[in-house]
């Protein structure tokens, strides 16, 4: 029997394909053909790429991600992702209309990214059916963890044993050559010996010991996670985080990150998905400067967004300093994005706040003292190793709510923590919720006691009925923060201003204000959200670029319609307003 032709099965024009063999030309040479009838012969599997539905928007203002862990809440009776749901659906819905879901498959350490079996579901959290349920009511996101697996991987296991393919998984490297320039994110070793049946071995582990890197050079495990591309598709992923992406490549003499062949892999990722599932997201997870993250939008070729890595510090920093001319100069530089282009604006997720993107904003002075005020709060540190055998701060560890916390005024922490979270709401791009942020959890020194890392510190599980009634009780922080919270990303879905689409202007107001003017793509709204970096009450002239507005304002976030008075507009300390500009006759 002949075999379909790709049109019949499902429409793939001519550019897609020269694209996806020149991918694979430049990453595998030789093999290429090879592996372009191998990638043939994997349309429809799962169910996947076979039919052709109408293309829609990937984006707009309705959405906003909650990021959490699948066990984040619990009870004695439930599996975690049945409880997980129960909580989403009955607290968030349209509130948040994706979740991103951390690794909840088989794991052996980092609280799931050393993953055992990328097909499974770890049996604590519950099953595929159980995730299933929860794309019925919310997009799902994924995390693609493509530059390591869990030495106690059968991978990783077959690798030891000297079975094909596995046995070609995983890098090797020789002790006694030079690897002083490669880029470490952490402290330990980069090479971890291995006794396997073909003799001792060294292989390579960027992260930990458990934590062993992955051979992209190997045809064979691209089509792995070819095929488990596919299998999460058929699971209802929509988006998927590419977890340590920038360090996929390894090349001895060069620092190993960010290398061309890894920005080629990405690509291709992305050209696998315009062919079997158009509306798909990649995003890139590269805790890096800025100029060097947003190398992964490509021309707008690779990822579909970015995670803006740079803001978190740069608000603790602006805030706690009661300054913004650090933040708004860096958004003023901010590059107008490609089409088909966005961020991922968050403050918090699982892993602490990256202090390289601040790199070439601060000086080494302002981040030793951002270091010594998150100590202050109660935050630790973790650091990385540099090429000269110095250690550097690479992340700060501490829940978001506490590093924006006031070391007098409890009150004043919170109005500096919710002017933070409605900065990062209203920035373009797609809002990203760590769980945590949502209802102002404190920091869980337990936790780090226990597991002895750091990072717990921002892991705290929840019981589910403690937590329902502390959000359900007035009188307390977590309730005020979650109710308020909820209440603002409610709003915002609301307004095609915040359009990932749409067009952002900064505006620079001194340094006791950030601005910004968002407008829609259609130009039928117009929103400026204004935020006092003080914790002063100020006023603000109205600025000359809203000269033909009209003098009293509604104002979003507050429903309430607010005057520009001849004194100017009146902001309480850290107080925010996001305003309809009503520029009509």
């Amino acid at each position: 029997m002949n075999k379909p032709s790709f049109s019949t099965i499902k429409p793939v024009s001519r550019d897609q394909l020269k694209r996806l063999r020149r991918r694979l030309l430049k990453l595998y040479g030789n093999d290429a053909e090879k592996m372009l009838e191998r990638f043939y012969m994997m349309i429809g599997r799962y169910g996947i790429g076979l039919e052709t539905l109408p293309i829609r928007k990937r984006w707009n203002e309705k959405d906003a991600v909650l990021i959490t862990y699948a066990d984040m809440v619990q009870d004695n009776e439930n599996n975690a992702l049945s409880v997980l749901n129960q909580f989403c659906n009955r607290h968030l819905k349209g509130a948040v209309n994706t979740l991103h879901l951390l690794p909840f498959y088989p794991w052996s350490s980092d609280d799931g990214f050393s993953v055992i079996d990328y097909r499974q579901v770890a049996t604590e959290n519950g099953t595929w059916q159980d995730v299933q349920h929860i794309g019925k009511d919310f997009h799902l996101m994924f995390d693609f963890v493509l530059n390591h697996c869990s030495a106690k991987s059968r991978w990783f296991k077959d690798y030891v044993s000297g079975i094909e393919p596995e046995k070609n998984y995983f890098v090797e490297a020789n002790p006694k050559e030079d690897l002083s320039l490669v880029t470490r994110p952490r402290a330990s070793p980069l090479l971890t010996k291995t006794q396997t049946r073909a003799g001792t071995k060294y292989v390579w582990t960027t992260f930990s010991a458990d934590q062993v890197d992955l051979n992209w050079k190997s045809p064979d495990l691209l089509f792995e996670f070819l095929d488990i591309l596919f299998y999460y598709l058929s699971m209802g992923a929509k988006i998927f985080r590419l977890d340590a992406v920038a360090f996929m490549w390894k090349k001895i003499g060069t620092n190993c990150l960010h290398l061309p062949e890894t920005h080629e892999i990405v690509k291709l990722f992305r050209d696998v998905l315009e062919i079997v599932s158009p509306e798909s997201i990649l995003i890139t997870e590269t805790n890096v400067p800025h100029e060097e993250n947003i190398s992964y939008f490509g021309r707008g070729d690779e990822a579909h967004m970015v995670y803006q890595f740079t803001l978190p510090p740069l608000l603790l920093h602006g805030l706690l300093n009661e300054k913004s001319n650090h933040l708004t100069e860096w958004a003023l530089q901010l590059p107008k994005l490609r089409k088909g282009c966005t961020y991922l604006n968050f403050t918090a997720s699982h892993d602490g706040v990256g202090v390289r993107p601040l790199q070439g904003i601060l000086d080494n002075k302002e981040i030793k003292k951002l270091v010594r005020m998150m100590e202050a709060r109660g935050g630790k540190v973790n650091w990385k190793s540099n090429s000269d055998g110095t250690k550097s701060p690479y992340e700060l560890n501490i829940t978001y709510y506490d590093a924006m916390s006031d070391l007098k005024d409890d009150t004043l922490g919170m109005r500096r923590f919710f002017c933070s979270q409605a900065l990062a709401l209203s920035m373009q791009g797609i809002p990203a919720v760590y769980f945590h942020s949502l209802i102002g959890t404190l920091n869980n020194y337990e936790g780090v006691k226990k597991t002895n890392e750091n990072r717990t510190i921002n892991r705290r599980k929840w019981n589910v009925t403690e937590l329902n009634a502390l959000i359900e009780n007035p009188e307390t922080h977590h309730s005020i923060v979650f109710q308020l919270y909820q209440k603002l990303l409610r709003k915002r879905t609301d307004q095609p201003a915040f359009d990932p689409d749409a067009l952002q202007i900064i505006h620079d107001l001194g340094k006791n204000f950030f601005a910004l003017t968002r407008e829609s793509v259609d130009k039928s709204q117009k929103i400026l959200c204004l935020y006092n970096f003080t914790s002063k009450t100020k006023s603000l002239k109205k600025p000359i670029f809203l000269k033909s507005a009209k003098k009293r304002f509604f104002d979003i976030a507050s429903g309430k319609t607010i005057p520009f008075t001849a004194r100017g507009l009146s902001f309480k300390p850290y107080h925010f307003y996001w305003l309809l500009i009503d520029e009509s006759e």
